[in-house]
């Protein structure tokens, strides 16, 4: 009995600060917010489909409003629950910083980058795959989440990266990319072997100071943003914002992020996508990196 009253004020000061913490970005009024709803940054276009943020309303009332919040501040009333470096707070549409983009860091994604981040889910999160809706509500809910910011009203969003043709994978290109790792110093999130177990992962926080984990290519998960090659390409180039991983679009040419690509692929289970990476990773009989090579 003794054990347990002690945890309830620690509880509760974990409540506390995080409605405080999320207060302090929650800025907008529901004025504001109505007077963007008929601007027409409330509006998407995905391929031949017109997204209205009015149309969204109720689906995001029905599916969305209990972790993100009436006022698109990620406050809503299941957010209490998520303060975990694995599971995080709800996303604050407010901020308008977005991990999933196919545009550079710091810049808006486009109307498709949040309609496939709807669709797709966010693994290891709270966000699930929204498959049940159709591509229009998809659509609508891209729009209404457009209306939450300011950045919406005077900002478009960055142009998409491009990506070059994906190489032949070969040994060479797969231990390039453990080079890349190595000199990148990458396994100091994600460890050596990609086990998200580095000296700095216990220490990582995203931009609102709460704790983020690194991914851990070895568990089997899905990346966050999409599981091909191509995907896994993207978030080196474009970095996740909001997080700790960085664009390494001004530090990396094309090739080499194509071989760091290759190279932890060689580090995940065995799946679809990875099997002749993981059969020259055997063949070179490569061992993890080594993070003092100077000892």
């Amino acid at each position: 009995m003794h054990t347990n009253l002690l945890k309830w004020p620690l509880l509760l000061s974990v409540v506390v600060a995080l409605c405080f913490s999320t207060a302090a970005y929650a800025q907008l009024t529901t004025y504001q917010l109505q007077d963007w709803l008929n601007s027409p940054a409330a509006s998407s276009h995905v391929g031949d489909i017109t997204g209205n943020a009015k149309a969204a309303a109720l689906p995001y009332r029905r599916f969305c409003v209990g972790c993100h919040g009436e006022l698109g501040d990620g406050n809503g009333e299941n957010a209490v629950w998520f303060l975990t470096p694995l599971y995080a707070q709800p996303r604050n549409f407010q901020l308008a910083i977005f991990k999933c983009r196919s545009t550079p860091t710091g810049t808006l994604p486009t109307d498709q980058d949040l309609y496939d981040t709807i669709g797709r889910g966010m693994d290891r999160s709270n966000m699930p795959a929204w498959i049940p809706l159709s591509k229009q509500e998809r659509a609508d809910l891209v729009a209404w989440i457009k209306h939450y910011s300011p950045r919406w009203q005077t900002e478009k969003a960055g142009t998409p990266i491009q990506i070059p043709p994906e190489p032949e994978i070969t040994p060479e290109r797969v231990k390039a990319g453990q080079d890349v790792f190595a000199r990148m110093q990458c396994f100091k999130c994600h460890g050596v072997q990609g086990k998200a177990n580095g000296p700095s992962a216990s220490t990582l926080t995203d931009d609102l100071s709460q704790p983020i984990a690194p991914f851990n290519f070895t568990d089997g998960s899905r990346p966050k943003c999409g599981s091909t090659d191509v995907d896994i390409y993207r978030i080196f180039m474009t970095g996740l914002d909001g997080t700790p991983m960085p664009s390494f679009a001004d530090n990396i040419k094309p090739d080499e992020a194509w071989d760091l690509v290759f190279y932890l692929r060689s580090l995940q289970p065995h799946n679809a996508y990875n099997e002749k990476e993981r059969q020259i990773a055997n063949q070179l009989g490569l061992k993890p990196v080594n993070p003092n090579p100077a000892q």
